[in-house]
């Protein structure tokens, strides 16, 4: 099945693990970052990324090498004319994506999917913005993207059968695998991983056990790949912040409430392993247990 090009919109963490995916699966792929300094550093880390992959025996030099002439970083938002999917990958503000899939709407060839990577916003909320909604759909991708074999594809009420088939190729092709699920706040697995994130960090703040302990509690005891506390440092605590907020909102006020030492660390810039500090220190890839707060850095 012919995939068309792709143009991945957002330069940031996900967008970079998309487009290099979708270079490294054979495809022509674009990728845009609107901020200016932010879009210099994109192919950079995108190739560092490819590095890494060689250097761990996890890519083949010749791949990474055919996948580099088939991406491209774009300055202004354009759409060739075989462009099969456009997958946007900004911060999950609604009105910013709504913003931005009017504008894509505006641009992309009729043919083309219109994707978002969101993990908690309303899929028919975002199609809205358009005059296309049959063509809107969910593909949710974790973080790394690289490794993470698992992609949801978020069905929104007024999605084409034939949107959701090409969808669910593309997710394929790309080697990874999917599951569907219904248009509903945080989907699957944000609800699920959130509720379990926060009732971890409540642990904390409640003195009952370290963060590394319940990590390990989890993974020892229930076979968890990786903690609850360390995964949220993985996915961003601003990002878990901003899903909490929402489906406190749209779902349940108690059980999604934020818990107060999440919004104290976001406030801090304690964002998880991309700032280097979270319920963790980062040195690189490597999580380090970090010390307890304080009861009086609690109170600030």
């Amino acid at each position: 099945m012919y995939l068309g090009s792709i143009l991945v919109v957002g330069g940031g963490t996900m967008g970079r693990g998309i487009a290099a995916l979708c270079a490294l699966s054979g495809c022509s792929t674009r990728i845009y970052e609107a901020d200016e300094s932010a879009r210099r550093s994109v192919r950079s880390a995108i190739e560092s990324s490819w590095k890494r992959g060689m250097e761990k025996g996890r890519l083949a030099p010749d791949a990474a090498a055919q996948a580099a002439q088939r991406l491209e970083v774009i300055d202004h938002l354009e759409f060739p004319d075989d462009c099969g999917f456009v997958l946007e990958a900004v911060p999950e503000q609604l009105e910013l994506k709504q913003q931005l899939f009017s504008e894509i709407d505006r641009g992309a060839p009729a043919a083309a999917i219109l994707a978002s990577n969101t993990s908690s916003l309303s899929i028919a909320s975002i199609a809205r913005s358009t005059g296309r909604p049959d063509r809107v759909i969910g593909i949710h991708f974790f973080n790394p993207v690289a490794v993470m074999l698992l992609v949801e594809i978020v069905v929104g009420p007024k999605t084409s059968p034939e949107t959701e088939s090409r969808a669910t190729a593309f997710v394929a092709a790309l080697g990874k695998q999917a599951v569907r699920v219904r248009d509903s706040p945080g989907f699957a697995t944000s609800r699920l991983g959130l509720a379990l994130g926060l009732e971890a960090m409540r642990m904390v703040e409640e003195g009952v056990a370290s963060a590394a302990d319940i990590d390990r509690a989890m993974e020892l005891g229930y076979g968890h790949r990786m903690g609850p506390l360390k995964t949220s440092d993985l996915v961003g605590l601003d990002v878990r912040l901003a899903i909490a907020e929402t489906l406190a909102r749209e779902l349940d006020p108690v059980r999604f409430r934020p818990p107060e030492q999440l919004k104290r660390m976001v406030a801090a810039g304690r964002t998880g392993k991309k700032s280097g500090r979270g319920f963790y220190r980062w040195e690189g890839e490597t999580p380090i247990a970090a010390p307890e707060e304080t009861a009086e850095e609690r109170k600030t």
